[in-house]
């Protein structure tokens, strides 16, 4: 069973750790580390305490270890007792501004950073410009005692990667931190990189156990294949393969009694349209003659639960602990804006709890179903998808047989649910979960690197 101890700071020289007897009962331990640094010292008991770790102001300078006491970890393996985790979390983004150091982000990483005590972990932020290759050290930022403040910190045991989105993931300079901080200093990655639609529907089509979730979706080749969609379900979507935020996403349907065909989307000026063709090539030529079709999808419309005419689906957040074992950490109903193609709140969209929208008895039946499908999915993509993924957030659909569908996942789910005064102990939960994991991660990278690096 893991214990966290205090890490206490003396005030001399000596390269001694004092430590509770139990941790030296049957070990040979002769060196501490803290992330990348490792120091030879001696280990004594502790003559009095039993819950901490006693290190000096020599230790602490040479670890690069925070001038603060803290509970953490202890992992020992191979006569080196690890504390931590120290975890990075890579972004991009940052201001020149002490109080805004990551601009609009700010807010959600000093949420994220807020949980150390709780966890038992030394979270900062950092980008590529702040890595210190020669020293093996990072000039990160700290959120301490409601304050930001940078400092020098070894390289971390895991890092986490928030990077904002597609375009910055791709960038050259990042590509290249990532694969030698992998490659060469063999330090787990976890979160990465963006799922791409298409990408998801054919990884968990090979999973029979998930497959029911599944709406028939196939990348756009032809105007052939959205008449025999349309012929069999009544109404299709179109989405961008790498979209988000609901951008670019139009809903087709089709009148088999008129002939004729309708179009939903929402225009450049964020205005909810609806418009009717007599043809789908006509359709096509005038509201997507100018995009790229081989970079769309085409998905199986779904006769979703309805609230007031209005389409509902559900944001669920599901994240790894500790143990490495899955959770679903928040769930929320979405209600589509009137007139619109999506749920989401820029096209006039509100979030709501399941209690404020159902009887108890749909409630407690619409929630084990959502939870169900959730744990499942994340599972498989765990299972199926490369690199070490902990967090996903879900876009789900509840049609009026009942059944459970997946439209999305994200590897970097929006936060836009917490935003309801009562999914708001659910943002705390979400962030601290992030960090719980990386103590699997870091005790499992200690105990057993080699399965880690299969991992990645």
């Amino acid at each position: 069973m893991r214990k966290r101890y205090t890490i206490e700071i003396a005030a001399n020289n000596n390269l001694v750790v004092y430590c509770p007897q139990e941790l030296l009962k049957g070990k040979e331990i002769n060196k501490i580390a803290f992330g990348s640094k490792a120091i030879e010292v001696d280990f004594r008991p502790h003559p009095k305490k039993n819950n901490c770790l006693v290190i000096s102001k020599e230790i602490q300078k040479l670890l690069y270890f925070p001038d603060f006491a803290i509970k953490l970890h202890v992992f020992i393996e191979h006569q080196v007792l690890n504390i931590g985790p120290l975890v990075g979390i890579f972004t991009a983004g940052f201001t020149p501004f002490p109080l805004r150091p990551i601009g609009d982000r700010t807010n959600f990483f000093s949420k994220l950073l807020s949980v150390k005590t709780n966890v038992g972990a030394i979270p900062f932020v950092f980008g590529e410009q702040h890595i210190n290759w020669e020293k093996g050290t990072i000039n990160g930022y700290l959120f301490h005692e409601n304050n930001w403040q940078t400092i020098e910190v070894p390289f971390p045991h895991v890092i986490y990667d928030r990077l904002p989105n597609r375009k910055t993931e791709r960038n050259p300079k990042l590509v290249k931190v990532r694969e030698t901080l992998q490659r060469d200093y063999l330090i787990p990655w976890y979160n990465p990189g963006f799922f791409s639609k298409l990408d998801i529907y054919e990884r968990l089509q090979q999973d029979n156990s998930v497959g029911i979730y599944l709406p028939e979706t196939h990348p756009f080749t032809s105007f052939s294949l959205l008449e025999q969609m349309l012929s069999k379900y009544g109404h299709i979507y179109l989405k961008p393969i790498n979209g988000s935020l609901g951008l670019g996403v139009h809903q087709i349907l089709y009148d088999k009694i008129q002939d004729e065909y309708y179009c939903r989307y929402q225009d450049r000026e964020g205005v909810n349209r609806l418009q009717k063709f007599s043809s789908l090539e006509g359709l096509f030529r005038t509201v997507l003659g100018n995009r790229n079709l081989d970079k769309m999808i085409v998905q199986q419309g779904i006769h979703l639960l309805r609230q007031n005419q209005r389409p509902i689906d559900f944001r669920i957040h599901t994240n790894k602990d500790d143990s490495g074992e899955w959770h679903v950490t928040a769930l929320a109903a979405k209600i589509a804006g009137r007139g619109s193609v999506t749920t989401h709140a820029r096209s006039g969209g509100e979030v709501k709890t399941l209690a404020e929208i159902f009887q108890q008895d749909e409630c407690k039946l619409y929630t084990e179903k959502l939870v169900k499908a959730a744990l499942q999915l994340s599972n498989s993509l765990a299972n199926n998808m490369e690199g070490i993924i902990a967090e996903i957030g879900f876009d789900l659909g509840i049609d009026k047989h009942g059944d459970v569908w997946l439209f999305e996942a994200n590897s970097k789910p929006g936060r836009s649910i917490f935003s309801h005064p009562e999914l708001k102990a659910f943002d705390k939960l979400t962030c601290k979960l992030s960090m719980s994991f990386a103590i699997f991660l870091t005790e499992q990278s200690i105990l057993y690197p080699e399965d880690v690096i299969k991992w990645s």
